[in-house]
């Protein structure tokens, strides 16, 4: 409040000039770019090495998915501890750290020789990846300030923009014409130019700053969520090979994470803003509805990232370039959508965009499950390029109602735990939808389901996936009616949105805009 009238009263260039991007901000964007695309596209460049990866170690459905929740789960953790590092350390030291890892994580996951050590390494790899996209936006919160920060997004949206679309069609490429193993080796040259540029531009911190003033970090509410979901999402991928959600084993992993769960939230109310995850804040009616829909959005986007390469190559015989091209609408229907969204929820409000978003995936969704054999390609890459749409008006508007009645101390823990839940969201669509799809394969495929449901399904020759083909598109169908199921339920929390728009200095929505750096998916 007291720092509007100086500027009011600059003169009329000053305020342009103050937040023009000058050539050192932008540079320090692009730099923060380089480390930024390698984690967003390992968030889809595996898709379309799954069939491959399963023939290779000879691991069924219900473990290679493991590839995908490890890395998705390591990015929840480490979400919220990157905030407490960079406090403790300084953005540049965990920079370039976080890059380490990943590029660490990359080559040990290229030289995996078997599918036990490729999720572990899978896991190492989203430790670093996590901690590149917050700690990159804080970096350029102190250069950039927050009021340029909608300029600085601009360029390190770029890479947001792409990663769904370039990710399958590169991992693609590499996994048909190479070598599945250069979907992580290609990270290494990426890594040392971003380290290099990173050891070059990123700005040492002040003096004071980076120590001293953190919080101490919640080591009890890490041994207990992580786990806790960990434990959740393995008795889910259990369920496949054990008959069902009735086994003793898997109902006794997932009473153990539940009991975690139900631990951790008693030590977050007890910790309060010190906890991992503030439960408290699901106290606002606004911040607990749009969690919801985060976590359902998380659901949707990642399982139909694990559905659709695989029915394209399984059900259909493409390769994996193939799969990728194929799946490259939906990124660009995203792509188109989101700079729009973003515009109508400023003006308008989430509650009047998200249940549009939530209708074209829906409709998006519908194609695939009445998919066929040989339903058109084109009838299903429209349906992509609409269900892209969806995501673009779903995804980012829901993440900013989120924080639009918090106060201000609580948007940097809103905004991490908004993160957090898109990726256990994603986890839980990957782990589930993998499940059901494997006992749907199981059930009409016999022969296919000796172990866990889609062994050999790759390696099905074309004269005999001729005569397959329609049972395994109508097993994929079967698991996209649940995806739609579960994509719909998100109606009910998109309606309870705010139904008006944010304006600058309306109390809390302003601050927490301005005070933290945008979530990013």
């Amino acid at each position: 409040m007291a720092e509007s009238p100086p500027t009011d009263l600059a003169p009329p260039g000053a305020s342009a000039a103050t937040e023009r991007l000058d050539r050192q901000v932008i540079l320090l964007g692009l730099v923060i770019v380089s480390g930024t695309v390698m984690a967003i596209l390992d968030t889809t460049i595996v898709n379309v090495a799954l069939q491959t990866l399963g023939k290779d170690f000879h691991a069924s459905l219900s473990t290679i998915q493991w590839t995908i929740t490890g890395y998705t789960l390591a990015l929840g953790t480490v979400i919220p501890i990157t905030g407490w590092a960079v406090d403790r350390f300084g953005g540049r030291r965990v920079w370039m750290l976080s890059i380490v890892l990943f590029v660490a994580g990359s080559a040990l996951s290229g030289a995996s020789w078997n599918i036990q050590s490729l999720i572990v390494f899978r896991v190492l790899q989203g430790l670093g990846g996590g901690m590149l996209m917050p700690t990159g936006m804080a970096i350029l919160t102190m250069a950039a300030g927050p009021r340029r920060m909608g300029r600085i997004m601009s360029i390190v949206g770029v890479p947001m923009l792409l990663g769904p679309v370039l990710g399958p069609v590169i991992g693609g490429w590499l996994v048909e014409d190479v070598d599945w193993r250069w979907i992580f080796f290609v990270n290494l040259p990426v890594g040392a130019l971003a380290f290099a540029l990173a050891w070059w531009k990123v700005p040492h911190e002040q003096e004071g700053q980076g120590g001293g003033g953190s919080a101490a970090l919640d080591l009890r509410g890490l041994v207990l969520l992580p786990p806790g979901f960990a434990l959740l999402i393995y008795g889910l991928s259990t369920a496949n090979s054990n008959g069902g959600f009735g086994n003793a084993s898997t109902i006794a992993w997932l009473v153990g994470g539940a009991v975690l769960v139900a631990l951790f939230v008693l030590h977050s109310l007890q910790r309060r803003e010190r906890a991992l995850i503030d439960v408290r804040l699901f106290a606002d009616r606004t911040f607990a509805t749009a969690s919801v829909a985060v976590f359902l959005v998380g659901i949707a986007l990642m399982g139909s990232m694990l559905l659709i390469p695989l029915y394209y190559q399984t059900a259909r015989g493409e390769g994996a370039l193939a799969a990728g091209l194929l799946l490259a609408p939906q990124g660009l229907g995203a792509a188109t959508a989101m700079p729009f969204s973003g515009i109508i929820t400023d003006k308008l409000g989430a509650g009047r965009i998200v249940p549009v978003g939530i209708v074209l995936l829906v409709v998006g969704t519908i194609p695939f499950a009445l998919v066929g054999a040989d339903t058109s390609y084109w009838f299903l890459g429209a349906a992509l390029y609409v269900r892209g749409l969806g995501l673009g008006c779903t995804m980012m508007p829901t993440m900013s109602a989120a924080l639009t009645t918090l106060a201000r101390s609580a948007a940097s823990r809103a905004s991490s735990t908004l993160n957090i839940l898109v990726q256990l969201g994603g986890s839980v669509g990957v782990a589930l939808l993998a499940v059901i799809l494997s006992r749907q394969i199981s059930s009409r495929l016999p022969q296919a389901g000796g172990n866990g449901g889609t062994a050999g399904v790759g390696e099905i020759p074309d004269r005999i996936r001729e005569q397959v083909a329609p049972k395994l598109a109508d097993a994929f169908g079967t698991t996209f009616w649940v995806s739609l199921l579960l994509t719909a339920v998100l109606i009910v929390p998109a309606l309870l949105l705010p139904k008006h728009g944010s304006h600058a200095g309306d109390g809390p929505d302003a601050a927490a805009k301005g005070d933290a750096p945008p979530p990013m998916a």
